[in-house]
């Protein structure tokens, strides 16, 4: 079972150390980093579920920081502490898709639960080559507290795909260089989680019809036509988590 990672980003250096220490204690893989730019390093090189974030640090506050790191990492969901809970900064946080804001000083009885919550939510990889597409499913499958990856071309949702813990994933079949792409990922998928659950998208009903005839019978579980309809492609992505 692959180990949970957590970033714990706060400038009170006795602040980190106390929840760094706990949460190894509990088998979470830690990591500390003391201002954003900091932060921002390791996320940049390395891969974690969860960030608990200390909003008011100097140089760069917390909503900040959670903005640059979700374009580096868009999978990572975080935690904002903050001594405003109800303040401007929680607002922004809120807004740019941070999970939940919690008051400063940290309750550990409430943030240790939360922070395991995150942990096992199910991840949805979308494979889609529209940046404003992957933008407002994000932040609707956040909202859903759902976590999510994604990819925006072949190879890099190819690559995506030989990560085995997802439990739903939606690929645009067309993507940057023709029709076919999204099979080459979908195939993939498949091929590495043979228990994921896969909805295609695509806005070529005539065209795609013998590639979806066969894409059915190899697995594929649904297919949503262009222009979405969001409400239905969110009801098909929670009756497969769910």
């Amino acid at each position: 079972m692959t180990t949970t990672r957590v970033l714990i980003v706060d400038d009170d250096v006795d602040i980190c150390c106390n929840i760094k220490d706990i949460l190894d204690d509990l088998g979470y893989d830690t990591d500390i980093a003391n201002d954003g730019p900091s932060a921002l390093q390791l996320v940049k090189s390395q891969s974690y579920d969860v960030a608990v974030l200390d909003y008011s640090m100097p140089g760069m506050d917390g909503a900040t920081l959670h903005e640059q790191m979700v374009r580096a990492r868009p999978e990572i969901v975080a935690i904002m502490v903050t001594a405003h809970a109800h303040g401007d900064g929680a607002l922004r946080a809120r807004d740019s898709g941070i999970q939940r804001v919690l008051r400063k000083p940290v309750d550990l009885k409430e943030l240790l639960p939360l922070v395991e919550q995150i942990s096992n939510s199910p991840i949805v990889l979308v494979v889609d080559d529209d940046p404003e597409f992957c933008q407002t499913i994000w932040h609707i499958l956040r909202e859903r507290s759902y976590r999510v990856r994604l990819a925006h071309n072949k190879e890099d949702g190819v690559q995506k795909a030989l990560n085995t813990n997802y439990q739903i994933a939606v690929i645009d079949l067309s993507l940057c260089n023709g029709l076919t792409d999204g099979c080459e990922v979908l195939q993939k998928v498949m091929d590495v989680n043979p228990n994921i659950r896969t909805i295609l998208i695509t806005g070529h009903r005539e065209e795609a019809n013998d590639i979806l005839d066969g894409l059915r019978q190899r697995g594929l579980d649904e297919v949503c036509f262009k222009p979405l309809d969001m409400d239905l492609l969110m009801s098909k992505i929670d009756s497969h988590i769910s």
